[in-house]
Order: structure tokens, then C-alpha cells, then sequence
């Protein structure tokens, strides 16, 4: 588990990228911002991730996967095969909250319409990112796909590496060596992300322990917190914590 921190407690990933899934991650998850975080996401990082050709977001709506994002409308098409057949990384990384990486689409046989598909529209790798807000829990995916499968290798690389060690810096991750910027911006952004949920849990569990309540109580409980302080699900956790310290 990444170890309990607000935001302010170390200096913020620079550049927009990360920002927006920080801020995402500290956000309550009726939050009106939420749909337009994700927006922003999808846009940045295909924008400034070199080695993502293309971008989508994938989240729940109902009981339906749906694309809420998009760089370009043309790949909802590769989503829209995952949902058809209710299976495919896109859906894995929302489920299961964990990033699910592809590092070569044709050489993956479990998911049979989206190893037909991506291979047919020059999309070689991906990875789909999950993206946590509120209590912690993955809203939405971000899925990055590319038509350069060595382009991607050290991207999916440094993802699963943070994901796996969550107490290690990213910073100095040798997996990091070959990203470009977009690319490194976009591991320390997730990095930070799963900080910020681990302080959220710890502060639920405090809650819920305290007062002896369910989990949607305690979460209640901190919304309120943080609406009363003006601040962020990060922020207010933090000074939950560092007061029971």
C-alpha cells in the first residue's frame, strides 16, 4: 500500500497531465467535475503521451460500458468490440481496478474480438489505466493505444511497475529512462493517484473504526469533512490522519 499522504506534502508532478488525474483522485465521485476530469485526460494524453497514438476513456454508466472520452472518434471502434463482447483490457482495468497491458494486441488470444480488431486497425499495443476517485475506487479507464509496440514497452512498463510498488519513486525508475515526457508525466501522475487513495482508505478505515459505522457512512463522514473545510477527499484525509497520529 502507498504510504498515506495529502498532496501538499511533497512537490506535485509538473504539467497538466498529472494534475488533472490528482485532482481527479481526490474528487468526490458524485462530483460534477468528474466527466469533464475525464475529458481532459483522455485529450491530454494523447496529446502529450508520445507513445499513445490514440486515447479513450472507458467508465459505467448504468450497466453499460461506455465511452466517455475520446481523442478522436475513430477509436471508440476498438472500445465499442470490447463492450460488444463484454470482455477486453479496457473492461478488465475498470472491474478489477489494476492496469492491464497489452504489449503485443496479436499475440493476445483471451480476448478474441479485440485480437482481431486491434491488429486489423494498426493498433499494436495498449494499456489501460484505471482512474480512482471518491472512496478509492477505479470510475473510469483510461486506455492508451499505439500503432509502435517498443514505443509502449517502457510506458507499460513504469505504469505496472508503480501499480506493483507503490512506495517506490518513480522518479528514479530506470523503467522511466526511455519515456519521453508526456510518458513520465503520466507515471507520476498514477503514482501520486494511488497515494492519494491509499489516504483515503486509511482515513475511511479510521472513520468507520472510530465510530463504529458502515463504509458509506465513513465516507459520508469525510465528504462532509471536506466540504466543511474546503478542500479536497486527499486533503481532508490527511488531516484526519495526521490528527489520530
Amino acid at each position: 500500500m502507498a504510504s498515506p499522504s495529502s498532496a501538499a506534502d511533497r512537490p506535485p508532478p509538473h504539467g497538466p497531465l498529472a494534475e488533472a488525474m490528482i485532482t481527479l483522485a481526490g474528487a468526490p465521485d458524485y462530483s460534477p467535475r468528474v466527466d469533464s476530469l475525464l475529458m481532459t485526460i483522455a485529450g491530454l494524453a494523447a496529446e502529450r503521451v508520445a507513445a499513445a497514438s490514440h486515447a479513450s476513456v472507458t467508465a459505467l454508466r448504468g450497466k453499460a460500458y461506455t465511452t466517455v472520452a475520446v481523442s478522436e472518434e475513430l477509436i471508440t471502434e476498438i472500445d465499442q468490440v470490447q463492450y460488444a463482447d463484454n470482455a477486453g483490457p479496457c473492461i478488465e482495468a475498470l472491474d478489477l481496478g489494476v492496469p492491464v497491458a497489452v504489449p503485443n494486441t496479436g499475440a493476445t488470444v483471451q480476448w478474441p474480438g479485440f485480437h482481431q480488431a486491434a491488429p486489423r486497425m494498426g493498433l499494436h499495443a495498449s494499456v489501460s489505466v484505471p482512474l480512482y476517485a471518491g472512496r478509492g475506487d477505479a470510475v473510469a479507464a483510461l486506455n492508451l493505444y499505439s500503432h509502435d509496440r517498443a514505443a509502449m514497452t517502457p510506458l507499460i512498463a513504469g505504469i505496472c511497475t508503480v501499480h506493483d510498488h507503490p512506495d517506490r519513486d518513480p522518479a528514479g525508475d530506470e523503467h522511466l529512462a526511455g519515456l519521453d515526457a508526456g510518458g513520465r508525466e503520466l507515471v507520476a501522475g498514477y503514482a501520486e493517484a494511488l497515494s492519494i487513495r491509499a489516504t483515503v482508505r486509511l482515513a475511511l478505515e479510521l472513520i468507520r473504526t472510530d465510530n463504529r459505522c458502515s463504509p458509506d457512512d465513513a465516507y459520508l463522514s469525510l465528504c462532509i469533512r471536506a466540504g466543511e473545510a474546503g478542500t479536497d477527499l486527499a486533503a481532508a484525509a490527511a488531516a484526519l490522519i495526521n490528527h489520530n497520529i
